[in-house]
C-alpha cells in the first residue's frame, strides 16, 4: 500500500472521529434536559480573595431589581459559605443598574420581615441596661457610622475599632475589618450583643431575658407572626438575627452626585473640581482606584450576580512599631487570624461611600479628616510619634501600591470635592432607614451613653509628612 493511500485512509478516520465528537457535543447540549446536565462549581479560597461561580439570578433588562425565581449558588468558598441565593419577590427598590445583594436561601426577603428588623435594629431593649441599640453606633446621618474613633458599649466600655458604616453592606461577603471568616449578617448580629471582650451591648448569658423583653410587647408578637410564619412567630435568636440581616441588606446607597453623574447621565450633578478629583482618583498617580473600585468604590464585594465574589486585605502603612512591621496589640490585622507574618497590619478595604460624614477613618479612627488620609497616603505610609513611634512608610509589609505621591493644594481640594460627591444626602435621611418607634416607647430605653469624642480617641500622634 502506497503512503499516500495511508495517509488518505488515517485522514479518513479522523474526520469520522471529528464528527462523531461534535455529533455527541451537539446531542448533549441540545437534547439533554437542562436540569440533568451537571452543575460546574468552581470554589478558590485563600486567605485574601475567595472565587466563586454564581448562576445569575436577575435579568438584566429589568427596570427594578427583585429577587424572582430560585438560583442553586452552589458550594462557595469559605469567605461566603451557606450564602446561597434564594426564591423571594422582594423589591429592593435600588435602580436598574444595580444587582441586588446576594440573599442566603435559608432567610429570604420579605418586607414583613425587613420591617421587623428596623423595629430590632433601633430597640434599646436588645442590650444590658436597655442604653443602646445597633444604631447607637451605626446613626443614619454618619452613614451609619457613629462618629467616634473607637465605639463604645454599655457602661462606657470602649472598643478596639471604631465602628464601620453600613451602607451598602449586604453587598460585603466579609463583615469586618480583619475577620476573614464572618461571612454572615445573621452571623455577625450575635457579636454586638453577646461578646464580652470587649462588652458591646452586654447580652452575653441574658438570652432569656431578652426574649422575655420583646414578648411584652404586642407590636412584637405580631410583627414576629407576619415575619416568620414559618416559625410560629417565634421570639428567638434565629428569629431576631434573621430579620436584623434581612433590614440591614435593605440599607442601600446608590443616590450620590457621582452616582446622578455616572449611572443616571446628569452631566451637571458633579462641578468642575469634583470632576479633576475624578481623574485624579482614577489615576496611576494616587492610585486610589486599585482598592477603591467599583460602584461601592472597595475590591470586597458580591452581587447576586457576581461570577465571583471578593474579600481583599491590606497593610497600608500605618504602623511599624518594631521597624519590621508590627502593629499595635489588638490591632494586628488579617495576622490575628491566620498567624502569617506578612498578614501583620492587613485590613479589609472599606468602601468610601457617604465617606465625607464616615469620620474618623481607619480601623482605629486614627484620621480625624479625609485631610489626615491624604496625608497618609501621599507619604506611602505615615510617621507616627509618641507611644506607638515609628515609619509605616518602611513597613515591610506594606503593599507596593502604597508609594506615595505629590499634590498641589488645588489637586488636593480636587480630590476632596470627588471624595464628597460620594456622600448621599437621601441616603442619610431616608425614612425606610429610620427610627420607627415613636417617643416615650420603651424601646427607647433608658438615657444611654453621653461620650465626648474625645473620650473614646486613640492615643496617637500622627505627624504631617
Amino acid at each position: 500500500m502506497s503512503v499516500a493511500t495511508l495517509d488518505a485512509k488515517r485522514l479518513l478516520v479522523l474526520s469520522g472521529l471529528c464528527a462523531l465528537l461534535i455529533a455527541a457535543i451537539l446531542w448533549y447540549r441540545i437534547w439533554v434536559p437542562a436540569e440533568a446536565q451537571p452543575e460546574v462549581h468552581n470554589a478558590e479560597s485563600t486567605a485574601i480573595q475567595t472565587v466563586t461561580l454564581i448562576k445569575p439570578l436577575m435579568d438584566e433588562d429589568v427596570p427594578r431589581q427583585s429577587l424572582e425565581g430560585s438560583s442553586d449558588a452552589g458550594a462557595r468558598g469559605s469567605a461566603t459559605a451557606g450564602a446561597a441565593l434564594s426564591e423571594s419577590s422582594f423589591d429592593w427598590r435600588i435602580p436598574g443598574w444595580l444587582p441586588p445583594p446576594p440573599v442566603p436561601e435559608d432567610n429570604p426577603m420579605s418586607e414583613a420581615k425587613v420591617s421587623l428588623g428596623r423595629h430590632l435594629f433601633y430597640d434599646q431593649r436588645l442590650s444590658q441596661d436597655d442604653s443602646m441599640a445597633c444604631d447607637s453606633c451605626h446613626q443614619q446621618s454618619l452613614g451609619f457610622t457613629d462618629g467616634r474613633a473607637l465605639s463604645v458599649g454599655v457602661g462606657g466600655s470602649v472598643t478596639e475599632r471604631s465602628a464601620m458604616g453600613l451602607a451598602n453592606v449586604g453587598y460585603s461577603p466579609a463583615l469586618t475589618w480583619a475577620n476573614p471568616h464572618m461571612t454572615s449578617l445573621e452571623r455577625q448580629a450575635l457579636v454586638p450583643m453577646f461578646s464580652e471582650e470587649p462588652v458591646e451591648m452586654g447580652m452575653a448569658g441574658q438570652e432569656q431575658i431578652l426574649f422575655g423583653k420583646l414578648q411584652q410587647d404586642p407590636l412584637y408578637k405580631a410583627l414576629f407572626a407576619e415575619a416568620f410564619p414559618e416559625h410560629d412567630g417565634r421570639i428567638d435568636l434565629l428569629t431576631i438575627t434573621r430579620a436584623l440581616a434581612a433590614f440591614e441588606r435593605t440599607l442601600v446607597s446608590v443616590g450620590s452626585p457621582y452616582d446622578k453623574y455616572k449611572y443616571g447621565n446628569e452631566l451637571q450633578a458633579l462641578g468642575e473640581a469634583a470632576l479633576r478629583g475624578e481623574t485624579l482618583f482614577y489615576s496611576e498617580k494616587t492610585e486610589c482606584y486599585h482598592c477603591h473600585q467599583g460602584f461601592n468604590f472597595t475590591d470586597t464585594l458580591q452581587t447576586a450576580n457576581s461570577g465571583f465574589a471578593e474579600v481583599a486585605f491590606y497593610n497600608t502603612g500605618l504602623y511599624n512599631l518594631d521597624g519590621q512591621g508590627l502593629y499595635p496589640a489588638g490591632n494586628k490585622g488579617l495576622f490575628t487570624f491566620t498567624n502569617k507574618p506578612e498578614d501583620m497590619g492587613k485590613f479589609r478595604t472599606q468602601s468610601l461611600r457617604n465617606v465625607g460624614v464616615t469620620a474618623p477613618y481607619f480601623h482605629d479612627g486614627s484620621a480625624a479628616t479625609l485631610d489626615e488620609v491624604i496625608d497618609h497616603y501621599a507619604a506611602g505610609g505615615r510617621r507616627v510619634q509618641g507611644a506607638l513611634a515609628g515609619n509605616g512608610h518602611e513597613n515591610p509589609h506594606k503593599d507596593p501600591l502604597v508609594m506615595g505621591f505629590e499634590l498641589s493644594d488645588a489637586e488636593r481640594e480636587d480630590l476632596k470635592a470627588f471624595l464628597h460627591s460620594l456622600t448621599d444626602a437621601e441616603f442619610l435621611s431616608n425614612p425606610r432607614f429610620s427610627d420607627p418607634w415613636p417617643d416615650g416607647h420603651p424601646a427607647r430605653g433608658g438615657t444611654g451613653i453621653s461620650l465626648d469624642q474625645s473620650d473614646s480617641t486613640t492615643t496617637t500622634e500622627v505627624s504631617k509628612p
